[in-house]
């Protein structure tokens, strides 16, 4: 994890070019005890071979492997330029990032640095940011209000339980101090509520200590009672601040990511920030038949880093398809390969196997021009020794995963009736809440359904379940309940809906 005061921030800074915009991350850097005297030869040597400039308005400057003996510790001095700096080729740089990083702690650094800075509207914000804290926990990922965090994802997951990735998210949610034992106990042994693509959400009415999501994403496809699965989250939630995550479940976008995304994308996106479609996700289903595949090694003994990664950008803008690459290793999802921050933020290290997916007419040449230059080091000399695996060319042929429907049994004596939602904004945090509210002060079993989306029916005692309906105004909900107060629900269930759930009569 990257540490970094605030006197490692210089907010407001003035330089005329990149030149002295360099010289004066190294002068921090030198300064704060990270570097020896020197270290801005290595700087400067680093912006001849190639730029340093990632894109979104943010340039990294840092030495070169020569000069990593000079680094006495990892760190960075960060450079806010409002006004601008010119970094060559037309690309205006207002964040400048100085370097010093030994070995490849420099790779986990930029992971982490672009996992927040690869948000085009979060780089916007910092270079005209004037509170240092506040820019310094944006820079961190550090916020005061609700976010997830990378501690709650498990991606990829062997399994092919489901049981499994929610016993994953509870166990996530605990070591977070989210959730007590009841929590767990309940969310493990309830049913889970599935969303649709293959992702499924979970929840728990007892034991919720703070708002946080887990989310845990297995391997590959399967079945649970017919359905498909792929991913699960799981909820713990004890006020409104969690709301506007839970309505962003409901959307095409954001399921997508959680299908087959980085854990940079996915963050980004249930955080509410915004994934370019440039980067798009693609998931190993949705490959394109026809489309050619390379898969390669990375041979270069410092994996890729800036230099390399740039010469692989370079190299991949001769040609006109559509490129996208993933690494595999790491097991991220596929982004467009003509992305140098992209590229930086895949962590790639020597060994790692990289997956090039072409489509478009001159596909073929792509990837084995693709193939020789990676294996020719990108730039550097590489070890001579093959790697473990074989280098592979193919092209891709479709797969289209099938999923089943299943129905829901009702009890013997249950009671029904359906409600027409009259509120101008439909269900929305507040009046989900107090539908809730009611529901839980009957001793009854009652679920509902929305008959206008043709849901499952689902818990209404659970608040994240009416959100994931996604009730607008008009809509008919059907309420089934049974149990010793059944009667008695329905008609206060009719009565709250009617009355307006705490918004008034229309």
């Amino acid at each position: 994890m990257l540490e970094l005061s605030e006197s490692n921030i210089h907010l407001n800074a003035k330089a005329t070019n990149k030149l002295q915009a360099i010289e004066m991350a190294a002068s921090a850097l030198e300064q704060a005890g990270n570097v020896e005297q020197g270290y801005l030869q290595g700087m400067l040597g680093r912006e001849q071979q190639t730029s340093t400039f990632l894109g979104n308005g943010i340039a990294i400057p840092h030495g070169t492997l020569e000069t990593r003996s000079m680094v006495k510790k990892t760190g960075v001095q960060v450079f806010q330029f409002p006004q601008g700096i010119e970094w060559g080729e037309g690309n205006i740089a207002y964040i400048v990032i100085g370097i010093a990083a030994r070995s490849d702690e420099h790779l986990a650094l930029l992971r982490q640095l672009t996992h927040v800075l690869g948000d085009e509207d979060t780089a916007a914000q910092l270079a005209t940011l004037t509170d240092v804290e506040k820019f310094r926990a944006i820079l961190l990922g550090e916020t005061d209000s609700f976010s997830i965090t990378e501690e709650t994802l498990s991606l990829d997951i062997e399994t092919q339980s489901l049981l499994t990735l929610t016993a994953i998210n509870a166990g996530k949610l605990q070591q977070q101090s989210a959730v007590e034992n009841s929590f767990v106990s309940e969310v493990v042994s309830d049913s889970a509520l599935p969303l649709g693509k293959g992702l499924w959400v979970t929840d728990a009415v007892s034991g919720n200590v703070k708002n946080a999501l887990a989310f845990s994403r297995a391997k590959t496809i399967f079945n649970h009672n017919g359905k498909a699965v792929k991913g699960v989250l799981t909820i713990s939630a004890v006020n409104d601040q969690i709301n506007e995550t839970l309505a962003r479940l409901l959307d095409d976008e954001v399921q997508n990511i959680l299908l087959s995304g980085n854990t940079q994308q996915i963050l980004t996106i249930l955080n509410g920030g915004k994934v370019p479609a440039s980067s798009a996700v693609q998931s190993v289903e949705q490959i394109a038949t026809g489309a050619v595949i390379g898969t390669f090694t990375i041979r270069n003994e410092h994996g890729l880093h800036a230099r390399p990664s740039a010469v692989l950008v370079n190299e991949v803008k001769k040609f006109a398809s559509k490129i996208t690459v993933q690494n595999l290793t790491r097991e991220t999802a596929p982004v467009s390969a003509k992305s140098l921050m992209k590229i930086v933020a895949l962590g790639v290290t020597q060994g790692h196997r990289l997956r090039f997916v072409a489509e478009g007419d001159d596909a073929k040449q792509a990837i084995e021009a693709l193939g020789k230059i990676i294996a020719s080091g990108l730039g550097e000399t590489v070890s001579a020794v093959p790697p473990a695996e074989p280098d592979t060319i193919e092209v891709s042929s479709e797969h289209v995963p099938q999923i089943h429907e299943e129905k829901t049994g009702l009890p013997a004596d249950a009671i029904e009736a359906v409600f027409m939602i009259r509120n101008e904004h439909g269900l929305h945090a507040r009046p989900s809440a107090v539908l809730v509210n009611e529901v839980k002060k009957y001793n009854a079993s009652v679920a509902v359904q929305n008959l206008d989306r043709d849901s499952q029916l689902v818990s209404a005692k659970s608040l994240m379940k009416i959100v994931a309906l996604g009730v607008v105004k008009g809509h008919r909900l059907r309420f089934v309940a049974s149990g010793e107060e059944a009667q008695q629900a329905i008609d206060g269930i009719g009565a709250v809906i009617e009355s307006g759930l705490g918004e008034g009569k229309e």
